[in-house]
């Protein structure tokens, strides 16, 4: 994040004069909480429950947040949930049960296995706020300003929670690198955060926060094959099968939610209900 940084000081500086209409301090704020919740606390919970479950498992359970969407737009927007989300969400569910459930009895340590799938869970509930505060406040403040406001707030979380924690422990601020490690910081900061932080603001304010969850469900099932792959992580049959119904119920659901926002779909609701 040290990294990413000015990157995102330059792009809210270049951003601002193209930026039209009135913006509320509110818009701001919002912009700032969403960072901090959706990517400083997100990833905080997500690192941390990768301590104790497997990559694959982590993305499992991270596919729940379409469906988490759902349920925060109906709490906070009173969007109703009709029986077809209803069904979307129990086949999502019962497909990372039987993916979870594999991989439960593999683990020697059951408990924390059982702290690290939390920890992960509460990671696609945050990210899930994320999102929904992302689709809503996009259209004011715009895709490179909102992105700029969020990454520089979740940078803020994050240095502030590093310093507080090596000074805690009596450690230096700064450590020492390893050139090949260094590579993939960089990497990190430029090709997984910055460049895709943009890249997903702007398609939402193009496609829309439903055609955007469509495309990027391709994330947590290709992380399971990478996983396989280059981490040489176990794949088991249930993984597999857990896979097929969480893909199954993300995309029924993503289609309800194309319907609802296309007036010439046939299952697009009528003006009386």
């Amino acid at each position: 994040m040290l990294i990413a940084f000015p990157f995102y000081l330059v792009v809210l500086y270049i951003s601002r004069p193209k930026i039209k209409g009135a913006i509320l301090t509110s818009h701001y704020l919002w912009a700032i909480a969403m960072g901090v919740l959706g990517y400083y606390m997100s990833s905080l919970f997500d690192f941390i429950g990768l301590q104790y479950v497997s990559a694959g498992i982590e993305r499992i359970i991270l596919f729940v947040y379409p469906t988490l969407a759902v349920v925060i737009n109906r709490i906070i927007f009173k969007v109703a949930i009709s029986k077809r989300q209803w069904l979307s969400i129990l086949i999502t569910y019962i497909g990372i049960g039987i993916a979870y459930w594999g991989e439960f009895h593999l683990m020697p340590n059951s408990s924390l296995f059982v702290f690290g799938s939390i920890m992960v869970l509460l990671c696609g509930i945050t990210y899930a706020f994320y999102l929904v505060g992302t689709g809503k406040l996009v259209p004011i403040l715009g895709a490179s300003q909102y992105t700029s406001i969020a990454m520089l707030a979740a940078s803020v979380g994050i240095f502030t929670h590093y310093i507080a924690q090596t000074l805690y422990f009596g450690k230096p601020l700064l450590y020492t690198i390893p050139t090949n490690i260094g590579w993939y910081v960089i990497a990190l900061a430029l090709i997984a955060t910055v460049i895709p932080s943009f890249l997903l603001s702007s398609g939402m304010k193009r496609v829309g926060s439903n055609n955007l969850a469509i495309i990027t469900s391709i994330g947590p099932v290709s992380t399971l094959f990478q996983a396989n792959w280059i981490l040489g992580e176990t794949f088991t049959w249930q993984q597999l099968v857990g896979t097929i119904f969480v893909i199954l119920g993300v995309l029924l659901i993503k289609k309800v939610g194309v319907a609802r926002t296309n007036p010439n779909h046939p299952d697009y609701p009528s003006p009386k209900g």
